[in-house]
C-alpha cells in the first residue's frame, strides 16, 4: 500500500492535488493511503517550503504545483 501525504494548507490548489492524486491512484489499481498534511511545522520538516507538495511514502515528489492525474500516475509508478 502506498501512503500518498498531500502537504498545505487546505486551498483550493492543495484540494485540487489531493482529487488528483486519488484519481491517479485508483486508474493505476493500487492501494492506497492519503493523509492531508496541514501543520505547518509538520510541512517544513519534509524539507518543503512552497505548498501544496506531494509525498509518496516519505519521498517529498513534488512541490509547489498542481500536477495533473496523468502526471501523477507517473510519479505514483
Amino acid at each position: 500500500m502506498k501512503k500518498l501525504q498531500i502537504l498545505g494548507t487546505g486551498c483550493p490548489k492543495c484540494k485540487k492535488l489531493v482529487a488528483n492524486a486519488e484519481a491517479a491512484a485508483e486508474a493505476l489499481g493500487i492501494e492506497y493511503e492519503i493523509e492531508k498534511v496541514t501543520d505547518i511545522r509538520e510541512i517544513v520538516k519534509f524539507g518543503v517550503m512552497l505548498t501544496p507538495a506531494l509525498v509518496v511514502d516519505a519521498e517529498v515528489k513534488l512541490v509547489g504545483k498542481v500536477a495533473d492525474v496523468e502526471q501523477i500516475k507517473d510519479l505514483l509508478k
